[in-house]
């Protein structure tokens, strides 16, 4: 699956790559001529991971989907793929991966910050969340992206170029109609994604003169795995949502026309591919 040799196409950078959103922007940018390195914390199909959104239960049932399957779609794209497993609670296996891919591949041009928390205190209200797993939700999804942008700054820097994509969420910019567990969300999830949706206009205000280009991307409702899985119970209709591969060419016409969108701007996802014609066959005409 991996290898040391440096070739000459673009490095896309993946987290969350084992399924839904992050499989298809593996999947997405590999079709437009990136290799690309993936992590998350599922390596085969079928491991076990807590995945329950509340604290009043445990769900550990195996869902579709590992780092292994994404390799072979991307290099049944053509591309290069690098399979990194690390945890966004675990600093050290974050700069691990990107060390690891500059040091094979010797570059990072696109970094995608896409993986987040999964466990519980999505679901819950806050007189019912320890703190513990609001923690959680910030090292996660606020402070692993850190790390991982401060870990691929330096190459990116060197080269004069790099492009950071952050998937964010509505949940971070407005507040819920409804309570988490009837079509709302939690507070761990709702003040992790804001804090990360900072990140992107501050980053290009200091950095994009030197060719650092860095969007929030929001995806909208999605269609995932864990989405069909587990959101019923919690109010939300799994076929509402859009395919994954919408947020897959998204980020991958993003990331190869950098100069049609401002630096450090908001990328409405579904929005901008049906307006834009990206994916052939969606949204379905009525």
């Amino acid at each position: 699956m991996s290898t040391t040799e440096q070739g000459t196409r673009p490095v896309a950078f993946v987290t969350g790559a084992s399924r839904g959103i992050g499989k298809a922007i593996a999947r997405q940018v590999a079709r437009a001529g990136f290799d690309v390195a993936i992590t998350a914390r599922t390596l085969q199909e079928g491991e076990s991971r807590e995945h329950s959104s509340t604290v009043k239960a445990s769900n550990t049932k195996p869902l579709p989907g590992s780092l292994m399957s994404t390799a072979q779609e991307v290099e049944a794209a053509g591309a290069r793929c690098l399979v990194l497993q690390a945890d966004l609670l675990d600093r050290a296996s974050l700069g691990a991966a990107v060390a690891t891919v500059v040091e094979r591949w010797g570059r990072i041009d696109l970094l995608v910050n896409n993986g987040r928390y999964i466990g519980p205190g999505h679901m819950d209200h806050i007189a019912d969340t320890p703190l513990q797993l609001l923690d959680f939700h910030l090292e996660a999804n606020v402070m692993a992206p850190l790390v991982l942008i401060k870990a691929a700054l330096p190459a990116m820097r060197a080269a004069g170029r790099g492009t950071v994509v952050n998937i964010t969420s509505g949940s971070g910019q407005m507040d819920p109609e409804q309570p988490a567990g009837k079509g709302g969300w939690g507070l761990g999830y709702g003040m992790s994604k804001a804090a990360l949706h900072r990140i992107a206009g501050i980053l290009a205000v200091e950095l994009g003169d030197e060719g650092i280009h860095a969007f929030n991307v929001n995806p909208g409702f999605v269609w995932t795995e864990r989405l069909q899985a587990d959101m019923a119970e919690f109010g939300f209709d799994a076929s509402q949502g859009a395919p994954p591969d919408v947020i897959g060419v998204a980020v991958a016409w993003l990331a190869t026309h950098l100069d049609e969108v401002p630096n450090g701007s908001v990328f409405e996802a579904q929005e901008e591919v049906a307006a834009r014609g990206l994916l052939p066959g969606w949204p379905k005409q009525s």
